[in-house]
C-alpha cells in the first residue's frame, strides 16, 4: 500500500517556505483596504477561515470566509479569492459562473489547467503543493503559507516548528483516545476544524471542533478520561483547568498551530494504520466533488 499522505504530510516545512516566498512578492493577491471574500468546500473553506482571521486582525480589511455553496457575495466585495486543490469543485466553479458585480477574481489552485482557470481574472498555480491522497495536507497548509506571507508575515519560525513537528514523538494518549475535540480561537478556529477532518477522514474517529470559549457552553459534556481535548493556539484562561477536572487529556503545544496541524495529521494517519484503514482513499470520498447538473430547473 502507498503512502501518500505521509510524503506529502511531511512534505511541508519546505513547500510552506516555498509557498511564503511567492506569496510575499506576489502582486495577485488582495491589497490593504480592499473587501474580500474567500470561498471554498471542506479543507479550503477552513483555510479560508483562517486567513480571514488574519487579515482582518492584521487591519487589511474587511474578509469573509464562506463554504462556496453557502456565499453571500451580493453583499459587495472588491476581490474574491477561491481556494479549490483541484479547481474542479462543482459548489466553487458554479459560484464564479455567476459572480453578482464586478470583483476581481483570483484562483489558488493545484494546476493551473483546470476549468477554473476561464472563471478566474488571476490565478496562482501551486502544483508542487499538488497530491495524490484524497486527504488533503500539504496544498491546504501552503496555501495558508502563501496567504500568511502576503500579509507580511515572516514564516522562518513556521516552517522551523513545522519541522520540529515532525519529529516530535506522538502522544499515546491522542493514538489511543476514543474520542478528540480540537477547540481554536480567531485564525486556529479554521486549523481546529481542519483537524477534526482530517481525523474523521484519514481514521474514522469521533471527532468534533469548536470555538475554544464555546466547549463550555454544552460540547465538553463529552469529556472524559480516554478522551483528548486539542488546543490550537492560546488556551483561554480557566480552560485547562476545567479540562483536567473531567479527566480527559488536555493536549497544549508552543508550535505555530500550523505546525500544531502537522501533528493531528501524524495521528490522524497512525490511528489510521493502527485500524487497518487506507488514509489515502477514504470511505465514501473522492479528490474532488463533482455534481450532476441540476436538472429540470
Amino acid at each position: 500500500m502507498n503512502e501518500y499522505m505521509a510524503e506529502e504530510l511531511e512534505s511541508q516545512p519546505r513547500l510552506w517556505a516555498r509557498a511564503a516566498e511567492l506569496g510575499a512578492a506576489s502582486r495577485i493577491l488582495p491589497e490593504a483596504g480592499q473587501r474580500v471574500a474567500v470561498v471554498g468546500c471542506g479543507t479550503s473553506w477552513f483555510m479560508a477561515q483562517a486567513y480571514a482571521a488574519l487579515r482582518e486582525d492584521a487591519g487589511h480589511g474587511v474578509t469573509d470566509a464562506f463554504t462556496a455553496s453557502e456565499a453571500r457575495l451580493e453583499r459587495g466585495y472588491d476581490v474574491v479569492v477561491a481556494i479549490t486543490r483541484s479547481g474542479t469543485t462543482s459548489e466553487v466553479l458554479d459560484l464564479l459562473r455567476d459572480v453578482p458585480g464586478s470583483p476581481r477574481v483570483i484562483g489558488i489552485v493545484g494546476s493551473e489547467d483546470s476549468p477554473l482557470t476561464p472563471l478566474t481574472d488571476d490565478r496562482i498555480a501551486l502544483p508542487f503543493a499538488d497530491e495524490r491522497s484524497v486527504v488533503q495536507t500539504r496544498f491546504a497548509t501552503s496555501t495558508l503559507a502563501l496567504l500568511r506571507a502576503s500579509l507580511g508575515e515572516d514564516l522562518g519560525t513556521v516552517v522551523a516548528d513545522g519541522e520540529r513537528a515532525l519529529s516530535l514523538p506522538l502522544m499515546a494518549g491522542a493514538i489511543h483516545a476514543d474520542q478528540i475535540t480540537f477547540l481554536g480561537t480567531g485564525w486556529t478556529i479554521g486549523l481546529a476544524h481542519e483537524a477534526a477532518l482530517k481525523m474523521r477522514e484519514a481514521s474514522q474517529s469521533w471527532t468534533e471542533s469548536y470555538t475554544a470559549m464555546e466547549y463550555r457552553h454544552g460540547p465538553i459534556s463529552i469529556a472524559a478520561p480516554g478522551r483528548v481535548t486539542w488546543v490550537f493556539g492560546p488556551t483561554p484562561v480557566g480552560l485547562a483547568e476545567t479540562v483536567e477536572a473531567t479527566g480527559a487529556l488536555l493536549i497544549e503545544s508552543d508550535l505555530d498551530p500550523m505546525a500544531d496541524l502537522v501533528l493531528a495529521q501524524r495521528v490522524a494517519l497512525e490511528r489510521a494504520r493502527r485500524r487497518g484503514l487506507d488514509a489515502d482513499l477514504p470511505r465514501n470520498l473522492t479528490r474532488s466533488v463533482i455534481l450532476e447538473p441540476a436538472v429540470g430547473l
